[in-house]
């Protein structure tokens, strides 16, 4: 099996765990296991690798010229927008892997181990960050080579790759909820974006909001990912920090705050 020297490092790395601090080692050694994954088998990269080069070139050229005269000027709307579509989107891979390895029986290998049960659901939640960083650097750097120049700098745009990363990690706990609850792989993935294009889309990550007819001005002006987009471009265009970089940090405390308790309980009830 391809991903039998994966258990068997995994669960050495478990076996020698034990004591004060289990859960936070356990937690290490399943995010490491993840890690592991990816390095096994890097297609699973492909969609934060190609994703944000694909769509980059692609909504900066059809909408460029429509939006905001020329390819140059529309870069400072888009390239927030694209890293916050991107970067969300991704979280969406936490709730299908988390349901393909329970599918396969890994979770109920990990029940035979003396490690804290917590720690196979925390640790595919932390090494999915990888996977948002690297989406977050991508973007950055395929704007850059069109031409992007934040005028907010350099550490005002690592600060906001870091907010999306961030907001992304509480919304993989939605996701990770589906994956616990669904049937399949399949079903999680449907779930997921009936739930999630509505909201990157219908926002103002690709098209001013005014655009819009008023009733969908209505919902965007609403929509969580539009005051993430906005918190963003504020930080990396012009350096500020305004109300939506704190209603983001806020809905993603929320976020966590109820949805990492009943995913837990739903997971300990399901493993």
């Amino acid at each position: 099996m391809k991903n039998q020297p994966i258990m068997q490092a995994t669960e050495r790395h478990l076996k020698n765990h034990s004591g004060i601090g289990q859960v936070i080692r356990n937690t290490l050694t399943m995010a490491y296991r993840g890690l592991l994954k990816i390095k096994r088998t890097p297609e699973q990269l492909f969609d934060v690798t190609l994703q944000p080069i694909i769509f980059t070139l692609m909504f900066t050229y059809i909408f460029g010229g429509a939006i905001s005269g020329n390819v140059q000027n529309y870069l400072p709307v888009i390239i927030p927008g694209i890293l916050v579509q991107t970067v969300i989107t991704t979280s969406i891979v936490t709730g299908v892997q988390l349901r393909e390895d329970m599918d396969k029986g890994v979770f109920d290998r990990f029940k035979s181990l003396p490690i804290a049960r917590i720690a196979p659901l925390a640790g595919a939640l932390l090494a999915d960050t990888i996977r948002y960083t690297i989406a977050s650097t991508l973007t950055f750097t395929m704007g850059y080579i069109m031409g992007y120049r934040p005028e907010g700098g350099l550490g005002n745009v690592i600060l906001a790759g870091l907010i999306v990363i961030a907001c992304a990690w509480a919304i993989s706990w939605i996701f990770a909820f589906f994956g616990v609850i669904s049937r399949n792989a399949t079903s999680v993935q449907g779930i997921s974006m009936i739930v999630l294009f509505p909201l990157t889309f219908l926002s103002n990550a690709f098209v001013p909001a005014d655009t819009l007819p008023k009733v969908l001005q209505w919902f965007v002006k609403f929509n969580p990912i539009s005051h993430l987009v906005t918190a963003v471009r504020e930080l990396t265009n012009a350096g500020t920090v305004g109300w939506d970089l704190i209603i983001s940090l806020v809905g993603a405390a929320v976020i966590v705050a109820i949805f990492a308790p009943i995913t837990v309980r739903a997971y300990m009830r399901r493993t």
